[in-house]
């Protein structure tokens, strides 16, 4: 079976590794790194429309690595999904390189004022998105490992920017846990290599059903704790509300939006291609069950808006996992869909409250506090993303959440059901913690007097600087037209969700190629 755009399969990868040596010979030429960064990710994102087109007319497009078949050589496979994530990824990833680039610096080094440019922060974005995508369109365990070790080494140096002392144990702490999860994930590899004799995921999907049924589970149970540490799925949840709020804004708002969903995503594929008749999918639903509650009860703890956004974003894994552990097609079509609302509006989320701390000098709610008033605007680009994480109608996240919730009760069983009222009570919960911030930061009286004291001094919202207004704004705008185009979405998540569970063009595309 030929695939008339493999061709730019590798595209995805090698454009942003191509640019991370570009952008780190130009060293200490912040102009030339901010030129190659952009045009990499806007060539990224050209590629990626361009093959989900192709995957949605002409089925997944396939690379066979040095024209090795997939028994020996590595395979790249981009078809609805992968084509699909790799978009909305490198979108928000466009908008925080724009939004650091608007700042001023290439990040913000608090032992220097925030006003110390970082050579190493384009180069290192540039691997964490060649990372990301080689985990949506490896075609095979390994090089999904792969794909989390950049991002691992990535991640570290982007979290211990500055060298602050907390950055610095925020990011200790992150790659202890995530150098478990890859142990895990190792010995998961090499236990399957054992059983099977490959670990190419379309010869898996034959060869695991031959296998005796306990190693299987076994097998399985090692892959999920893996993805599940990388996804903040409870109880492997408690590391990321420390980790993400002491970065830098757009460091914060990149993670929030893509470092989970990788492993949503791994789920997915496990899920789907690897063991389609699992009999773990009530374990799944009470993760996604206990992912949702535990981190929703943890956001309304909260006072600063950092920390009450990564708990939420802990919470809303669930709603994802609940959609895979559903196990049909409108319930994984809803996952999916979810996933990209919920990538744009953490994201979104996370630049928002890093203007934030720039008119207010901190973004703990306790000591903010009439900053609609101050900044009008501030208060809008805040309030729409903001609503949409809570489900409100008639944005996307209300539209995901009853997708989901339709899946659920179609399903009957009486976990589902549980699970579908723990999602609602889950989303008026979100509603309280973002009412209750926005209450304090925004409509309440300045009782300690910290509102203008900030880098902004006045907060006038003109004085935010365009460079970081506009790419807020385009993903807030970006975040309601999700809403608009919902419809031809969805369409195209039920397209790929349908092709996951009948795992033939994936299986077709792959190990038919060149027979």
């Amino acid at each position: 079976m030929i695939t008339p755009f493999s061709w730019l399969v590798p595209m995805l990868v090698l454009l942003p590794l191509i640019g991370a040596g570009l952008t780190l010979a130009a060293a200490g030429r912040t102009w030339i790194q901010r030129a190659v960064s952009l045009s990499v990710l806007a060539g990224m994102l050209i590629a990626a429309g361009v093959l989900l087109w192709a995957a949605d007319t002409h089925g997944p497009q396939v690379m066979h690595v040095g024209g090795w078949t997939p028994y020996e050589g590595i395979v790249l496979v981009v078809d609805r999904l992968a084509a699909l994530m790799v978009i909305v990824s490198t979108t928000v990833t466009m908008a925080v390189l724009a939004y650091s680039v608007g700042q001023g610096a290439s990040s913000f080094d608090e032992e220097s004022d925030g006003h110390a440019p970082l050579p190493v922060f384009h180069p290192t974005i540039l691997v964490l998105a060649a990372g990301v995508t080689t985990t949506f369109i490896a075609g095979d365990l390994f090089h999904i490992y792969v794909g989390f070790e950049m991002l691992l080494a990535a991640s570290f140096v982007l979290l211990t920017l500055g060298g602050t002392r907390e950055r610095v144990r925020a990011g200790v702490t992150y790659v202890l846990v995530s150098l478990l999860s890859s142990m895990i994930f190792l010995a998961a590899i090499a236990m399957v290599y054992g059983a099977t004799g490959t670990i190419n995921l379309a010869l898996l999907s034959e060869r695991l059903g031959e296998i005796d049924p306990s190693t299987a589970v076994l097998l399985h149970l090692l892959l999920l704790v893996g993805f599940a540490v990388k996804a903040a799925v409870f109880p492997m949840s408690g590391w990321l509300p420390d980790s993400y709020p002491t970065a830098p804004a757009p460091v914060t708002a990149v993670f929030a939006g893509l470092l989970t969903k990788v492993g949503i995503y791994a789920i997915i594929r496990t899920q789907t291609l690897l063991f389609p008749n699992s009999n773990l999918e009530q374990l799944l639903l009470w993760a996604s069950l206990l992912t949702m509650v535990v981190g929703i009860l943890g956001a309304i703890a909260q006072d600063d808006i950092k920390r009450m956004l990564s708990f939420i974003l802990v919470s809303h894994i669930g709603y994802m996992l609940f959609g895979v552990a559903l196990g049909s097609t409108h319930g994984l079509a809803s996952a999916i869909f979810y996933v990209v609302h919920h990538i744009l509006i953490q994201t979104t989320l996370f630049l928002v409250v890093g203007l934030i701390e720039r008119v207010g000098g901190s973004s703990d709610s306790t000591k903010l506090g009439d900053l609609a008033r101050i900044s009008p605007l501030l208060a809008i680009l805040f309030f729409v993303p903001a609503m949409n994480a809570a489900g409100i109608p008639p944005f996307s996240g209300f539209l995901g959440k009853v997708g989901l919730i339709q899946a659920g009760t179609a399903d009957g069983s009486w976990l589902a059901i549980v699970v579908v009222v723990g999602s609602v009570v889950t989303s008026l919960l979100t509603l309280y913690a973002i009412a209750k911030v926005w209450g304090r930061a925004f409509w309440s009286e300045n009782a300690k007097g910290l509102v203008g004291t900030g880098p902004l001094r006045g907060g006038h919202h003109s004085a935010l600087g365009i460079g970081v207004l506009v790419p807020t704004m385009s993903l807030v705008v970006v975040g309601v037209g999700i809403t608009l185009v919902a419809g031809p979405l969805f369409g195209v998540a039920t397209r790929a969700a349908v092709d996951l569970m009948l795992r033939t063009p994936y299986l077709e595309a792959v190990l038919g190629v060149g027979m």
